[in-house]
């Protein structure tokens, strides 16, 4: 996979590659569930589960409280509920974050959910991986790679109509 300027990204044209890629993988995996990480990761999980059939079995976490960095930054003001409402034992879990970078809240994703029950099995996806991970993470799908320079963000938002954009502030 080749790594794509960020100014030039389409964000539905990535979630497209992202969704043939989950759907493929995904393919005769047992007890599938989708978690999206909030709020980005959460939009992505909540449309890949409509379009894979898996509505059902879709749930959202917010990992503010397992972040390593909880003590020194505190709670964020824009803390949203966890809702898994489906068996997490046992499951084959596609965790879904929107931008996976250090690795720090894939991390506290995957703590949280073992809060839940022990899955049989936890599968990342990300839309786009801007490298320089801190911890020894990767993705089993994500749509591009993508460098961004030192202080800049990648930011998924969500229009009114669904539809995904990046942007980077």
């Amino acid at each position: 996979m080749s790594t794509l300027n960020p100014h030039q990204l389409d964000a539905e044209a990535l979630y497209a590659t992202l969704l043939a890629d989950v759907k493929a993988g995904l393919a005769g995996v047992p007890d599938v569930a989708i978690v999206g990480i909030h709020s980005g990761g959460a939009w992505i999980a909540e449309r890949l589960a409509a379009d894979l059939g898996l509505s059902a079995r879709c749930g959202v976490l917010d990992v503010s409280f397992y972040r390593d960095d909880y003590a020194k930054k505190g709670l964020p003001a824009d803390v949203k509920p966890t809702n898994i409402t489906f068996d997490v034992a046992a499951a084959n879990i596609l965790l879904v974050d929107d931008v996976l970078y250090t690795g720090r809240t894939t991390r506290a994703a995957i703590n949280e959910l073992f809060d839940y029950g022990r899955p049989a099995r936890i599968m990342l996806a990300a839309l786009v991986d801007r490298g320089e991970r801190q911890l020894p993470v990767a993705a089993d799908f994500v749509a591009a790679k993508v460098a961004v320079p030192a202080g800049q963000a990648l930011v998924l938002k969500r229009a009114d109509d669904d539809k995904f954009t990046l942007t980077i502030e």
